[in-house]
């Protein structure tokens, strides 16, 4: 805080570096965060975090020291600034060691030189915190208040200069031993800023090395300059760690550093800005200062989010015009797909409007489901509505409603009367299928309604056939994303994880000793693997198409009777496996001699969402996945066994049986 009484040069430049300061520590601290969270098994990123600490304790400091009013509490920051400083030459080896070696350049030499530079690193910390040889006292005279070097400090220079020229020759080395253009891009941005941490202490090596030749302002000007390019180049090298050791496109690393910034630390930097520029007075506007900075920090954190979000179509531009369309679709998904809970709200809001329009008391909304015709939505006797729907005399009504000729293209959905109800049948977009029923309690035996009613209750009925429509699309789009959300597990987890290693050993030669019981134990793991990959792409996907269950004899069986098309064959054994654990009767849901196969048919053939089937099976959904692994298990005993019977049926040549040769014995 500066007051307009005493304006100088040096205190508006020490101002100024105490802005410039704070925002380095808003920035580093972020960053800090933001690239930890993200990957932090990387050792680059772990590395680029170390030079993100010495440089937070430099310039906390920085910020700290102007606040202290005694000289000996003045020396311990002082002391304690010169930690990061010490450490940076160790983090600057290591890191560029950790960059070289992400283009496969190992060696020991290197490392070597890493650990003998932390172990310099502690020694100088040591000896700033605890002797004079490094530094030693200086003079308590702000704006510029420093130690003063020690008879070490010009081997320190040197150490500092050689270090970071090193690990600037690594990056660079890194750089040329990289093969694509966008690769080596990236590591010229890291080289462009590879320099940051070091303008961030190179200030305060001056500070304490020529502080006699060099006046305050000039040492303030090169400390302010220092900080706002230590800001953007901090910002350009975290964007560049990032794509290290990670699969991420460039869109998704630059919109959520971007967004990240512009919500976090900018928002951060404004609030330190407003705290420090207004003046320490009694009254602001007759307000207390006090009240009048709780007003501007809580005005500026509102308005700067929404100025964020009012920005966010421009950003989003700039960031990738060419994916501008496919984005706006995605990011309105959220908003436009109906859930389950959304759809029954929905319908819940409409019956109520009916009935109020009506002047009735009770209403509902059916569909139907495996186990029968299922109560959606309902008002009023909700009790009433679950008897109605396992009525018979209501399923005959289903039944003849649904065996009606399709609606004609343009034609509204009406009431029509039947037993005490006026029933409206909800029909796909094209008329064809019958997708659900509407109800409400007959007000007179026949549907009579004014005009106004009439148009309303039309208004109403096409809203509730749309809504009914859109979820069964909805549903299909989800038992779709559901069948390749494990490839799309798997890329997130390759985002996050590349992998420098050898390849995996060879599979044991032909003829080779039989296998151990742990060999045979695992691959009854694999077989039941291979089995729950291909029931997870049930309907199509790389992990049916390309199963290595293609090649059992029971599915090339199958090969004539579905177009010699093997993925069609495969899918056929499949259900024929999940049909074999069909219990005998009429199937219940809450049964538990039914419960196997209501998994593998609502799970894998349906495609249904797990919260669906937990509450259809009235079982939690840890135990629906414990119960739904017994269920996998089944299926893969139950090929095993379909697989040795046909070759108890047509003894193949040695080596044939099973996939590749080693089949599983039937109680895998």
């Amino acid at each position: 805080m500066i007051e307009p009484a005493g304006l100088t040069w040096p205190v508006i430049l020490s101002f100024g570096n105490l802005i410039f300061s704070s925002a380095i520590v808003i920035t580093a601290f972020a960053l800090l965060g933001y690239t930890v969270t993200r990957n932090y098994r990387s050792e680059v990123i772990r590395t680029f975090s170390v030079l993100l600490v010495c440089v937070l304790i430099v310039s906390g400091a920085d910020i700290i020291i102007p606040r202290v009013e005694s000289f000996p509490a003045v020396l311990v920051w002082l002391r304690v600034q010169w930690i990061g400083i010490a450490l940076a030459p160790a983090g600057y080896q290591h890191f560029s060691d950790a960059v070289l070696r992400t283009t496969r350049h190992f060696s020991a030499r290197r490392r070597l030189l890493v650990a003998a530079s932390y172990v310099c690193s502690l020694i100088l910390v040591y000896l700033a915190l605890f002797t004079d040889t490094l530094v030693f006292n200086g003079d308590f005279s702000p704006p510029v208040t420093h130690l003063r070097a020690g008879p070490l400090f010009p081997l320190f220079v040197v150490y500092f200069f050689s270090t970071v020229t090193y690990g600037a020759w690594n990056v660079i080395r890194a750089r040329n031993r990289c093969l694509t253009p966008a690769s080596r891009r990236r590591m010229a941005y890291l080289i462009g800023s590879f320099a940051a941490p070091g303008l961030g202490v190179f200030p305060y090596l001056l500070t304490s090395g020529l502080i006699g030749r060099l006046s305050p302002g000039t040492i303030l000007l090169l400390n302010m300059a220092a900080n706002l390019a230590v800001g953007t180049m901090l910002v350009v090298m975290a964007y560049a760690v990032t794509y290290l050791g990670v699969l991420s496109s460039d869109r998704i690393i630059k919109h959520d550093l971007i967004h990240y910034l512009l919500r976090g630390p900018l928002v951060g930097i404004v609030v330190i800005v407003v705290m420090l520029v207004i003046p320490r007075v009694e009254l602001i506007l007759g307000l207390p200062r006090d009240t009048a900075l709780i007003f501007a920090v809580v005005g500026v954190i509102v308005l700067g989010q929404l100025a964020v979000n009012a920005a966010k179509p421009w950003i989003d531009r700039l960031l990738y015009p060419e994916d501008r369309e496919e984005i706006a679709w995605i990011q309105t998904l959220d908003r436009r797909l109906l859930t389950t809970s959304d759809l029954r709200q929905f319908l819940v809001n409409l019956l109520i409007s009916l009935c109020e329009l009506l002047r009735v008391r009770d209403g509902f909304v059916l569909v139907q489901t495996d186990a029968g015709l299922h109560v959606e939505a309902s008002v009023g006797d909700a009790e009433f509505a679950q008897q109605c729907a396992k009525r018979r005399a209501t399923q005959e009504i289903w039944a003849r409603f649904a065996n009606e000729p399709p609606d004609e293209p343009g034609q509204m959905p009406a009431f029509r009367p039947a037993a005490d109800y006026w029933f409206a049948p909800l029909r796909s977009q094209d008329g064809e299928k019958m997708l659900g029923l509407l109800a409400v309690a007959a007000r007179t035996p026949t549907v009579e309604m004014v005009e106004e009613e009439s148009v309303e209750v039309e208004l109403m009925l096409v809203r509730a056939a749309a809504a009914v429509a859109d979820r069964h699309v909805q549903e299909g789009v989800f038992a779709t994303l559901q069948s390749i959300l494990p490839d799309l597990e798997r890329i997130q987890e390759w985002r996050g994880a590349v992998r420098y290693a050898p390849p995996l050993p060879a599979p044991p030669a032909a003829g080779a000793a039989p296998p151990s019981d742990i060999a045979q134990a695992s691959f009854q793991h694999t077989w039941q693997q291979w089995v729950k990959d291909a029931l997870s792409h049930y309907w199509g996907g790389p992990k049916l198409t390309e199963s290595p269950l293609l090649d059992l004899k029971i599915v090339r069986q199958r090969l004539k009777a579905n177009d010699d098309n093997l993925t069609r064959a495969l899918r056929a054994t499949l259900q024929e496996a999940i049909e074999r654990q069909r219990p005998a009767g009429e199937r219940k849901l809450t049964s538990s001699e039914w419960l196997v196969y209501n998994i593998l048919d609502m799970r894998f053939v349906q495609g249904l969402r797990v919260l669906d089937i937990a509450r259809r099976l009235a079982l939690s959904e840890s135990d629906l996945y414990r119960k739904q692994r017994v269920a996998v298990t089944a299926i893969a005993k139950t090929l095993a066994e379909m697989e040795q019977a046909l070759d108890a049926e047509a003894p193949a040549a040695p080596g044939s049986n099973g996939v590749n040769g080693h089949g599983p014995e039937a109680g895998a």
